[in-house]
């Protein structure tokens, strides 16, 4: 507390001792010890209220923080889920419309006549080894057929590539490139 060394001390206790005299000099000490222990605890305490006051101030202040803090939480989150619901709103349409789509496609799907299924007139009267004759667009001729066999696709021509004639006796086709510079 105060800057006071050894001999300092001692100099002041040979002056009490002077000033005050030897018989009060043990009645005196003892209240200016209780003095200064009581002058300690009212510091000490003084120390502790404003120590409480300015928790207080703030952890009020965080609470006014955290309660900020909670609200823009709060909005953040409101706004994100009408923006969710806004754009929710056109997903479930679609989802409805192409749900309606499928179901009037099954429904003309199960309406519609089975290709697979001979029709009964077919069944009952007419022969079964008799085959349908294909439309004249589906119809191929012996002719066609003998052209798709002739056709080598290894030298088909691709469209967009011409064709460079390759140099007549020339063996670089048949032979790896060599590097620059090198003796075969």
């Amino acid at each position: 507390m105060f800057d006071i060394s050894f001999s300092e001390l001692m100099l002041i206790g040979v002056i009490a001792l002077i000033v005050i005299g030897p018989e009060r000099l043990p009645k005196v000490a003892r209240t200016v010890g209780h003095l200064l222990g009581r002058a300690q605890r009212y510091v000490n305490d003084v120390k502790t209220d404003i120590r409480k006051e300015m928790d207080a101030a703030e952890v009020g202040g965080l609470k006014d923080l955290k309660d900020q803090m909670q609200e823009a939480a709060n909005s953040v989150k409101a706004s994100v889920e009408e923006t969710g619901k806004s754009w929710r709103a056109p997903i479930d349409e679609a989802q409805d419309a192409l749900k309606q789509a499928s179901e009037s496609i099954k429904t003309l799907a199960d309406s519609a006549p089975k290709p697979d299924q001979p029709e009964p007139a077919q069944a009952s009267g007419e022969s079964a080894a008799a085959a349908p004759e294909l439309p004249p667009a589906v119809q191929t001729s012996e002719q066609d057929m003998q052209d798709a066999e002739a056709i080598d696709t290894q030298t088909l021509p691709l469209p967009g590539f011409e064709r460079e004639p390759a140099p007549a006796g020339s063996a670089a086709t048949d032979s790896p490139p060599t590097a620059k510079g090198s003796q075969p």
